[in-house]
């Protein structure tokens, strides 16, 4: 099985868009995210998404195919959005299970009070309880 990491332009993002079907169905939106995808044989199989705020970056929509799953893609995911991004402050949504897997690349857990306003809108649902909500924002600064 031939598995590639690389940028999806705007118009593969219909791929993600199926792809993420089984991830919350989230969707991309061309004027403001970047994906990198993980594809094998040709298939998409796993994403990273960037997006960008009006104050800062996030990155969301790692995710993994079930039958990719335990192949180290996610790892490959998230460190091609470092080699592409890693530059800039980096913000994300962890799920509290997670919080060691991104640790690995630098991101920190941070108080929500932390996070830019337009980053922090996304989860207002949880009415300032992200930890009840079962997701810790981090910050992952330049290396």
């Amino acid at each position: 099985m031939e598995i590639t990491i690389r940028e999806l332009a705007p118009e593969e993002f219909p791929l993600v868009d199926r792809l993420w079907e089984q991830y919350r169905g989230q969707q991309t939106d061309r004027t403001i995210d970047r994906v990198i995808g993980a594809f094998a044989d040709g298939a998409l199989v796993g994403s990273a998404r960037v997006r960008r705020h009006p104050d800062g970056l996030e990155v969301d929509g790692v995710f993994v195919s079930e039958a990719h799953r335990g192949e180290g893609l996610a790892r490959r995911l998230v460190q091609a959005v470092l080699d592409e991004f890693g530059s800039s402050p980096l913000w994300l949504h962890s799920t509290i299970p997670l919080i060691g897997f991104y640790g690995s690349f630098g991101w920190v857990p941070i108080d929500e009070k932390a996070l830019p306003p337009t980053i922090s809108e996304r989860l207002a649902f949880c009415f300032g309880n992200m930890i009840g909500c079962g997701v810790s924002p981090m910050r992952r600064d330049p290396a």
